[in-house]
């Protein structure tokens, strides 16, 4: 399988993360990523950029060393409504827009209560991605969150990151085997992300296609071998 494009990256504007636009776009092209989606923390993460950052993205070229870049954001879900922490006016110039949960901006919940968070998240139009949703600190039932998911027209990650031994995510390759056995059952595709917080990482996707080939997983299910799939989740695009 081979994957085009990557669609959650930071740069140092989220404030822990630590490579430029131009330095993730040339690994990106290094890899033969065909697109990268530089998707910074929204502000209610501690240290990130402000809303004044998402306002001034028209600035930035869209394509840099042959890759075609999107401009987003990675919201934080800051309650069990799935409130989101980015105005309606920003949201509407995002191109591509994920939401997930994080621990400095909102408590671990029991099942119900994050069931509640990600499909109020997933009723909000400018939501296209919902962020790793296999840390086992926010329990969900993945069934109903796979159903949600086709409801609401939204793609499910599977967080390279999670997957990664220095992962704070808990029980993450159990809970992404589970999620995708329904996403198989329902037939709802799935997107990789790296969660590149560093010019290595971007574009690693090795240890979700590990678990795409244990499990058999339809190659037409997931977004990154096909970005006219990609694109047909996106808002603003």
């Amino acid at each position: 399988m081979k994957y085009v494009l990557d669609t959650h990256t930071h740069t140092i504007a989220s404030g822990h993360a630590y490579s430029t636009i131009d330095e993730m776009a040339k690994a990106a092209s290094e890899r033969n990523l065909e697109v990268l989606a530089i998707t910074e923390h929204a502000p209610k993460m501690p240290g990130s950029c402000q809303e004044i950052y998402f306002s001034n993205l028209k600035v930035v070229a869209r394509e840099k060393f042959g890759v075609q870049l999107l401009f987003g954001v990675e919201l934080n879900i800051m309650d069990y409504n799935g409130t989101v922490d980015l105005s309606e006016h920003l949201l509407k110039q995002m191109e591509l827009v994920i939401a997930s949960m994080h621990t400095p901006c909102v408590p671990h919940g029991t099942i119900e209560q994050n069931m509640s968070a990600f499909i109020g998240a997933m009723k909000n139009p400018y939501v296209n991605i919902i962020g790793h949703p296999d840390d086992g600190k926010y329990p969900v039932n993945y069934e109903e969150l796979v159903l949600a998911a086709k409801e609401h027209h939204k793609l499910l990650e599977v967080n390279n990151n999670s997957l990664m031994p220095h992962s704070f995510r808990e029980n993450a390759r159990e809970n992404d085997i589970t999620m995708l056995q329904y996403c198989k059952k329902y037939q709802v595709p799935v997107v990789v992300g790296s969660d590149a917080h560093y010019v290595d990482y971007v574009g690693r996707h090795q240890e979700a296609y590990a678990i795409f080939e244990e499990i058999d997983f339809p190659e037409r299910l997931v977004a990154n071998a096909d970005k006219e799939l990609l694109y047909s989740f996106l808002t603003n695009k």
